[in-house]
């Protein structure tokens, strides 16, 4: 798509986006895996013509205000990088659209709070933890009445009861001969919301001859943070995980945000004095299921009896970072039979924070997903992202497991409950 965008003025960020949009060719292949356009079918709410909403923008011929409406409600879930065939990467576009937009976007003092809140809150487990403890406990009241949607669906999403998070050593030990030593990324609302995910994870990998290391330095990734703007809170995030993971040969991620999060922090530093470490980094990240498939899984013994799972795809591990066979290899190898829904390139509508912020639409999204899931016949459903989990868990009456809770369950030989 030919534009007159003045890049003088707009740096590095310019650069980035003005070849994301010079890529699209205008097709229209991606508006069939677009979630907003599945539900609404409006031209403005797919990836194309977002695309062009923003050469408008950048070209000073639309203003900014009109063209957001349609801007925030994309979930960058990069569906449509998946099947585009001109190599489009609108989910590079669109995150630094966004950091660019933030600074001239007009917000109203009550929305500017509530997101302020969120990014202060939910990136630190410390804090978040007594407000899920309490959310946890109104639930049961709160449920019945008639709160405003805003309000509502956070409340639907809360578990109806918190694990404990048991302190982390600061080395797992591997099992047998040591193959790999990584740190593992810990997480932040993960580690509120489920933390079996995490010791799931540490047990897996050991038994695969991995040395863990839980370190102490590290933060957040900041997914969040860069995905809502917030360009310094996410650096800051970055910084410190640069740090801390200096030492290890890989950095295992066990939630497909935090994993395509982690990646993005060349592009997220560009410019800046780390771009350098922040690519030497985004090399050693690795989701869990592919570190396991790339040393030679050594699975668990098989269930007693013959277990059908239903694998849901994150948009971040499947269409931001290009994983799909990895999980479903382990999930095989442990003898599990392995069935797919439709829709499967769909986003669950669970997207970081956007079902906090448009729970009409990620509602509808989340029934769809649940719908095609228990098609399937399915007897659970595993997934490797602590948000979809959620957000499928409050319309499917199956168990949803992280891929990891179900192989350490295996492991440990025990049956899971389905």
């Amino acid at each position: 798509m030919q534009h007159q965008i003045p890049l003088e003025e707009l740096g590095p960020k310019g650069q980035v986006m003005a070849h994301a949009i010079e890529a699209c060719v205008h097709c229209g292949f991606c508006l069939p895996t677009c979630p907003t356009y599945a539900v609404l079918q409006e031209e403005m709410d797919s990836p194309r013509g977002r695309i062009f909403l923003m050469k408008e923008v950048l070209e000073g011929n639309l203003p900014l205000e009109e063209a957001l409406p349609f801007l925030d409600r994309c979930l960058a879930c990069q569906a449509c990088v998946t099947a585009c065939p001109s190599g489009v990467p609108y989910g590079e576009l669109i995150a630094i659209f966004r950091l660019w937009s933030e600074e001239r976007r007009h917000r109203y003092p009550l929305e500017r709070a509530y997101r302020l809140a969120l990014l202060r809150t939910l990136p630190y487990p410390g804090r978040f933890r007594p407000l899920v403890e309490l959310g946890v406990r109104l639930k049961p009241l709160l449920k019945p009445l008639p709160l405003p949607k805003a309000l509502k669906a956070p409340i639907a999403l809360l578990p109806d009861r918190l694990e404990k998070e048991e302190p982390y050593q600061e080395v797992y030990p591997a099992k047998g001969e040591r193959r790999a030593r990584v740190g593992l990324l810990l997480g932040c609302a993960q580690r509120v919301l489920r933390p079996s995910i995490n010791r799931a994870t540490i047990k897996v990998l050991q038994e695969n001859g991995v040395e863990v290391l839980a370190l102490k330095e590290q933060a957040c990734c900041g997914a969040l943070n860069l995905h809502a703007g917030d360009e310094e809170g996410a650096r800051a995030l970055a910084r410190r995980n640069l740090e801390a993971f200096r030492d290890v040969d890989y950095v295992i991620t066990n939630a497909a945000g935090c994993g395509s999060g982690m990646k993005e922090y060349p592009l997220l530093l560009l410019g800046q004095p780390e771009e350098e470490a922040a690519r030497r980094l985004a090399a050693k990240v690795k989701d869990l299921s592919v570190i396991l498939d790339e040393l030679g899984f050594l699975p668990p013994p098989p269930p007693r009896r013959p277990l059908k799972v239903a694998y849901h795809d994150a948009c971040h591990l499947a269409h931001a970072q290009g994983v799909r066979e990895a999980p479903r290899n382990l999930l095989r190898a442990a003898g599990l039979e392995v069935l797919e829904p439709r829709e499967w390139e769909l986003c669950c509508g669970s997207a970081g924070t956007y079902n906090l912020f448009h729970p009409d639409l990620a509602e509808a999204l989340g029934r769809r997903k649940a719908e095609n899931l228990k098609a399937t016949g399915a007897d659970l459903v595993a997934t490797g992202n602590i948000g979809c989990l959620t957000q499928i868990q409050a319309y499917l009456d199956l168990p949803v497991l992280h891929t990891a809770e179900l192989l350490a369950l295996l492991y440990e030989g025990k049956e899971p409950q389905a």
